[in-house]
């Protein structure tokens, strides 16, 4: 009984292998009758495709993200802290005003901005100026500043 049930079975399976066999290779002569009908629109339809492809890729490279440059300005105050070889400051004998105009004029400050700054005349900042050069025994600022680097004191 079980034998006859899987012999029905068996070959209702082969025939329907068989006719999808069949529906299939008909598929297939259809397709193939189908392309070689419409070949001219299918190869003129792909063109198009790449072809927009294309031009969208190149528009996007053409017309990509704009970069903006933001340009901000700030002020930055800086402090006057004492210099960093207190030894090589004691031996000019600068007082605690020579000091502060000495570390603006390492700073690269003027005689007017060193006046604003510590809120004297400039006459009174050129004849701190002047005392500065005399103790430190230079004849002008980039002296200064030389003299300064080569003995490690620095304005902050």
């Amino acid at each position: 009984m079980i034998k006859n049930i899987f012999d029905r079975y068996s070959q209702l399976l082969f025939y329907g292998f068989c006719l999808s066999i069949l529906l299939f290779l008909l598929k297939w002569l259809e397709w193939k009758f189908l392309i070689i009908e419409n070949s001219l629109d299918i190869y003129i339809g792909l063109i198009a495709l790449f072809f927009t492809m294309l031009g969208v890729w190149v528009a996007k490279q053409l017309t990509g993200q704009k970069i903006k440059t933001i340009i901000v300005e700030k002020t930055v105050e800086r402090t006057i802290h004492e210099p960093t070889d207190a030894i090589a400051m004691e031996q000019f004998n600068l007082t605690p005003r020579e000091r502060d105009v000495l570390m603006l004029i390492l700073l690269g400050k003027s005689n007017m901005e060193i006046a604003e700054q510590l809120f004297l005349s400039i006459s009174t900042v050129k004849t701190h100026v002047s005392n500065v050069f005399v103790k430190m025994e230079v004849k002008s600022r980039t002296q200064v500043m030389e003299k300064a680097k080569r003995l490690r004191i620095m304005a902050y």
